[in-house]
């Protein structure tokens, strides 16, 4: 099967985009690990697949698949290439879009350049629903990992994350840490997690390690899900710039119940075809 694809990327956090509207596509995890795979495929963090909507409200499906082949919910820096993606192949004129994921609806806006805004949606607070395992919400929690106890947010944005405050984040333990959180049973469908230092009302850093990936150069769930964290405790205003290893994402939340709205760049590297 010969497929055409694009390669793009969110601030570092590179995706495969297949369109399976006008060809025929069909993945499996084998197939994907081959196509993200940096030395024997394409390479990439992500493939993500354009489908025709099952919603009627909505203009696209569109699916999330990890590098080690897994599906999941909901991928920011990849919605804002999906956004770019399906202008740029024609598959659409519209400047705003809406989006059917796994995760929920997301609503897109395409701007001026590179940027594309995303409405996230609310995020979800409630312990049961992102899902991890606590008696009661709370705006931080308690977990056991080795034989050391840390302080961790617990925030879904459609995917789940686990989020660490940190005092210098180029020092935190991002590659030992990470995993033994991700894998954590009180995350009963695994977590990323996220490493926050909060270096003023307006301003913080924050690096990644998504479940099924590892670390990335930019996560845009992780970075509306350390906002909503740092702003729950009162350690942020509604609108923060999140610097990650591959550059700055816009975060803009007003409080429980409203949508984070995430603002950043979508680029497109070079278009291809492969055979699976």
């Amino acid at each position: 099967m010969r497929v055409k694809f694009s390669k793009m990327h969110g601030l570092g956090n590179d995706f495969v985009m297949l369109d399976g509207i006008s060809q025929r596509i069909k993945l499996s995890p084998d197939k994907i690990r081959r196509i993200a795979d940096r030395c024997l495929g394409i390479g990439c963090d992500q493939v993500l697949l354009v489908e025709s909507p099952r919603d009627p409200d909505a203009d696209f499906r569109y699916r999330i698949f990890n590098a080690d082949g897994s599906e999941v919910e909901n991928c920011g820096n990849g919605a804002r290439c999906f956004a770019r993606f399906v202008r740029d192949r024609r598959l659409t004129g519209k400047k705003r879009l809406k989006v059917e994921t796994a995760g929920g609806i997301l609503q897109l806006k395409v701007m001026d350049g590179d940027q594309v805004s995303v409405n996230m949606g609310a995020p979800v607070l409630e312990p049961e629903q992102i899902p991890f395992s606590a008696d009661r919400y709370a705006d931080s929690y308690p977990i056991d990992v080795l034989d050391e106890t840390y302080t961790i947010g617990a925030v879904s944005m459609g995917n789940p994350h686990a989020v660490l405050l940190v005092e210098d984040v180029q020092q935190a333990p991002v590659d030992q840490l990470g995993p033994l959180i991700e894998a954590h049973p009180r995350f009963p469908q695994k977590v990323n997690v996220g490493f926050l230092q909060i270096d003023s009302r307006d301003k913080a850093q924050l690096r990644v390690f998504e479940r099924g990936v590892g670390e990335t150069r930019a996560c845009g769930t992780g970075a509306c899900a350390a906002m909503v964290y740092a702003h729950q405790r009162g350690l942020v205003d509604e609108k923060v710039e999140i610097h990650l290893p591959g550059g700055k994402l816009t975060i803009h939340w007003s409080g429980p119940g409203q949508p984070v709205t995430m603002t950043g760049p979508a680029t497109t590297v070079f278009h291809g075809q492969i055979i699976i």
